[in-house]
């Protein structure tokens, strides 16, 4: 089970999660990095686009020059939140694809799992590579994980509403450090572009240089740049890609990202007034301990479904698992 804040925008406790993930002696080197780094950027790059959507809907100057936030920052930032949500009430499909360090950039592992959305969290059932849910015993055990624990949260209990606070509590963190990022950065207007039949402004980013981070989170922010997309329409966030300009240390010079690693995300809207991530990328390297690491992962997310509140989606999961017991005697 995983939760809400690691799963449906992975990873907004960068520091705490990274040094935990990096430093564990239960993980492998490469499992700890990738799973710790990639909440890294993937919090970097929803960061960086909070920050920019105070520019979305603005008139460009002429000539460019930077832009510091603006009244919009807020409404603007209001959509972002609203949003992420929304997604809580949405399953989707993730598709994950790993180039190993030093292999042949043909060669990937790919891996594929069902995001379910929980109350709380997210449980994350693995697709078999056929496809067949119903021949798969750990697809099944997870949806019976998943069927377990929607029928203990929708009760009415006092762990029920502590798992709830605690939601609540990751919630708001992240959102605080969302709000923070329109300090740390300076905008400038580079141009239009045409994305499909959407119109998207281009914003170059970089960190203010009077910008003094207030936690060890917000450190990272003096050490990204980036470039942001705007969809002109609907002043939602569309894309962001960025670039650490300086190495990261993290627990203690235990570990750390190189310079020059390298994210980015795509979003489009998958209901109307809804925009999630459809692609991300990742590529960085770095060190932890004495042995150096490489990741290099695309992930895609397809086939959005709102299966609503506990209360709605439990009935669908008990109805999946009726018709793969049909399915196996069959």
């Amino acid at each position: 089970m995983y939760s809400s804040f690691e799963q449906l925008q992975p990873g907004f406790f960068v520091w705490y999660q990274m040094i935990m993930a990096l430093l564990s002696p239960k993980l492998s080197a490469l499992q700890a990095a990738s799973m710790s780094l990639r909440r890294c950027f993937s919090a970097a790059g929803l960061a960086l686009f909070a920050s920019a959507a105070c520019m979305a809907g603005q008139t460009p100057p002429d000539p460019p020059a930077a832009i510091q936030p603006s009244e919009l920052f807020t409404h603007v930032i209001a959509q972002q939140k609203k949003s992420e949500i929304e997604l809580e009430q949405f399953e989707r499909v993730q598709r994950i694809e790993s180039r190993k360090p030093g292999g042949d950039t043909a060669t990937v592992e790919t891996r594929v799992f069902r995001l379910f959305p929980n109350g709380t969290g997210l449980n994350k059932l693995p697709f078999p590579p056929d496809g067949k849910t119903s021949d798969s015993t750990a697809y099944r055990a997870e949806l019976e994980k998943l069927e377990k624990y929607l029928a203990w949260i929708v009760q009415d209990g006092s762990s029920q509403r502590d798992a709830y606070a605690k939601a609540e509590r990751r919630r708001k963190e992240r959102f605080d450090l969302i709000e923070s990022t329109h300090q740390a950065f300076d905008f400038t207007f580079e141009g239009k572009e045409m994305r499909g039949s959407r119109q998207l402004l281009r914003y170059a980013m970089v960190p203010r240089k009077d910008y003094r981070p207030t936690s060890r989170m917000t450190t990272l922010f003096t050490k990204v740049r980036g470039t942001l997309w705007i969809d002109e329409q609907t002043s939602q966030l569309a894309k962001v890609e960025g670039e650490v300009t300086d190495d990261v240390s993290l627990a203690i010079f235990l570990a750390k990202v190189n310079k020059g690693s390298h994210f980015m995300q795509e979003r489009y809207e998958i209901a109307p007034g809804v925009w999630e991530p459809s692609f991300e990328q990742y590529d960085f390297d770095g060190r932890r301990f004495f042995s150096s690491f490489s990741i290099h992962e695309r992930t895609f997310y397809t086939d959005y479904k709102r299966v609503g509140p506990p209360r709605e989606s439990l009935p669908l999961v008990r109805a999946e698992l009726g018709s793969l017991s049909t399915q196996k005697n069959q």
